[in-house]
């Protein structure tokens, strides 16, 4: 057997009858004697594979998840940004967008962003997301809120922005006290979900 396929599919060869063989029922995969597969490439392949699941349901949650909770005709929120945020991920995902909705992030003004959340000096310095520039109002374990300072809109605009293992989701909204709490609402909506998996 020269070939094999990693990840959602199988490795091509000789079948778990054979006495030369051997196989992964966890992966679906199976290995003749002459394939030398490695621990350290075969642990390569497990995670791969563990992420090609964890993306799923990730993509899958925020899709249903955005559908009722972001607009804005009566949703609690007008955009929302879910960024990629697992130092034991893939390095060349860290940082980077996992899920956007209602708005098209600048990937400078993004990795500021994220330079801002790891230097965790909240309460000194603001932070800018789209044409909006936000100071931290409020600060709590694993999430913070804050308001927009140079928005046009009367009542004003927030943002909730929540930590999970492997992600941060900023929840953007327009209003005051009412909508905040409506905003606070469907961001633990989500956080929870990505919580049961340990995302």
């Amino acid at each position: 057997m020269r070939h094999a396929q990693v990840g959602l599919a199988y490795f091509k060869g000789a079948s778990p009858g054979l006495k030369n063989g051997f196989y992964f029922a966890v992966l679906g995969l199976q290995c003749t004697s002459d394939l030398r597969l490695s621990s350290d490439s075969f642990r390569q392949s497990l995670a791969t594979y563990n992420y090609s699941m964890d993306w799923a349901f990730v993509h899958k949650t925020w899709d249903k998840w955005a559908s009722t909770n972001i607009g804005y005709s009566g949703h609690p929120l007008k955009a929302a940004l879910l960024i990629n945020y697992d130092p034991t991920g893939p390095s060349r995902l860290l940082s980077t967008i996992a899920e956007q909705e209602g708005i098209k992030a600048n990937p400078i003004e993004l990795s500021h962003f994220v330079d801002f959340f790891k230097k965790n000096k909240l309460q000194t310095e603001s932070f800018i997301i789209g044409s909006n520039q936000y100071l931290v109002t409020s600060i709590h374990e694993n999430w913070f809120s804050a308001r927009c300072i140079n928005t046009s809109k009367p009542a004003g605009e927030g943002a909730i922005v929540m930590q999970t293992a492997a992600y941060i989701l900023v929840a953007l909204y327009e209003g005051s006290i009412g909508p905040a709490s409506r905003a606070m609402a469907a961001a633990d909506q989500l956080t929870w979900q990505l919580g049961r998996k340990n995302l």
